[in-house]
């Protein structure tokens, strides 16, 4: 029998090679696409094991997934596609004393918050994408989203990992002592392998002063750029002053590459304060926002988000948006939308005045109450979702995405990168997560002809090199 023939019999129904199958897992939410070789849809540990034995016998590349929502094909490729939406998408367990739930990979993250709500708890990251988006993804992107400038990343809120390794070991990754690390070195196969690796490279002098200058700043927390090395070596007992080291900080983030992880423990935060408004700073020219975000990030925000003047225009074809732009004065190039917060709406409201004394260089700053905040945030909504869908061959391209920078160096990073975008003949089109120093970028491209083919591959390498030069991180 070959190891197809184990596979086959091991997964039955729950494993495809045909053509229909590899058609429909050759996208995500990017422009790529390879057909893989086939797909797989574990229903516990034991196929992934069963799997794992396969691709190390056969030489085949794993690509774990979950919902595809990935914008820069990270579940593409032309290996063994590992689906654990379709089965591994149960809580198995939660402890509301201590704030943790463990969940499987398939998880869906606003289903979780569901679960959780009732209890006064959350999980804090809040993509985009919350309503479909699954935890096994989020951990593979240590994904932010919009609140991350008060809750950070899902890195951030990492516990423990249940994997499989290359070799079929199961193993537990979480917190590990100071006092524990030298029998963590003794650890049976690849696991104490691991561990003694890990510190050869890490007690490396020259790789120690390295990592300063080639990762991104400390100030920038969404970070993406490769494996976190730089958060490893700040641990203990690399860093006598650091937390407790855990290889979770290197699997977050790195996009399912180092091990298949079966069951994902997270620490949940309190829910936020429950009264909430929404400062519209509106600008009539780019760098007064850039600035200003320098100033915002001064005051205790949940959020601070840009539109620009062409995702509000965009908003304009829809009757129902149109009725949303009521808070909207004058023609502004961009408006920051930043969320106060408190136990009162005059508790949030004192925090709104305060921010908008620094807002010297707005026009406007029209303060929405919590009944109208849904109306604004979904004309932001609205906006990306039409310059998404942009009738004919021109589309806007997922191709700079999450680029961040310091927050100090966001006012000449923008100014930079609209340069750039421009002297390719594009117009920049900005929508951001202004106070994480995020922005995403969308040219107009038509993927079908050469000449933009080209131009966005010589465009994300440029934009690559810039956010280099401001020691950013780019996913």
């Amino acid at each position: 029998m070959t190891p197809f023939d184990r596979l086959k019999a091991q997964l039955g129904s729950a494993f495809a090679t045909d053509d229909l199958q590899r058609t429909l897992y050759a996208t995500d939410a990017s422009v790529y696409r390879v057909k893989p070789f086939g797909v797989c849809w574990p229903r516990h540990v034991e196929d992934l094991q069963a799997i794992l034995d396969f691709a190390r016998e056969e030489g085949m590349p794993l690509i774990p997934r979950t919902a595809g929502t990935s914008l820069a094909g990270q579940v593409v490729g032309d290996g063994l596609v590992v689906d654990f939406s379709r089965y591994m998408n149960k809580i198995l367990n939660f402890d509301p004393h201590i704030r943790q739930i463990t969940v499987e990979p398939g998880v869906i993250r606003d289903q979780l918050n569901q679960f959780v709500n009732p209890h006064g708890l959350h999980f804090g990251p809040n993509t985009s994408t919350a309503n479909r988006c699954m935890m096994g993804g989020m951990v593979g992107n240590n994904s932010c989203g919009t609140t991350s400038i008060v809750y950070g990343s899902t890195r951030d809120k990492l516990v423990a990992l249940n994997t499989l390794l290359s070799d079929g070991s199961e193993v537990l990754f979480e917190a590990v002592a100071a006092s524990d690390w030298e029998g963590m070195k003794q650890r049976p196969g690849l696991e104490g392998k691991l561990y003694t690796e890990v510190e050869n490279l890490l007690s490396d002098p020259e790789l120690a002063k390295a990592i300063p200058v080639h990762f991104p700043k400390v100030e920038v927390h969404r970070r993406n750029t490769g494996y976190a090395l730089d958060v490893l070596a700040g641990s203990q007992p690399f860093h006598p002053d650091g937390q407790p080291f855990n290889f979770c900080n290197l699997l977050a983030g790195s996009e399912g590459t180092l091990a298949l992880s079966h069951a994902i423990t997270l620490q949940l935060d309190p829910l936020p304060p429950p009264a909430g408004v929404l400062v519209c700073a509106h600008f009539a020219e780019m760098r007064a926002m850039t600035e200003s975000v320098v100033l915002a990030m001064r005051h205790p925000l949940y959020a601070c988000e840009l539109m620009d003047k062409t995702v509000l225009d965009c908003a304009l074809s829809s009757r129902e948006q149109q009725a949303n732009r009521f808070f909207i004065q004058g023609q502004p190039q961009a408006i920051l939308m930043m969320e106060c917060r408190g136990q009162t709406e005059t508790e949030a409201m004192a925090v709104a005045l305060e921010l908008i004394a620094d807002m010297k260089l707005a026009y406007a700053c029209p303060i929405l109450p919590a009944d109208q905040m849904g109306r604004a945030l979904a004309l932001r909504a609205a906006g990306l979702g039409v310059l998404a869908n942009l009738p004919g061959d021109p589309k806007a391209v997922a191709c700079i995405e999450d680029t961040a920078v310091a927050v100090a160096d966001l006012p000449d990073y923008i100014d930079e990168l609209t340069s750039l975008i421009a002297s390719y003949d594009q117009k920049a089109v900005f929508f951001a997560h202004a106070g994480a120093g995020e922005i995403h970028v969308r040219p107009i491209l038509n993927l079908k002809v050469e000449k933009d083919r080209q131009v966005f591959h010589d465009l994300t390498q440029s934009v690559a090199l810039l956010v280099k030069k401001y020691q950013g991180s780019f996913s």
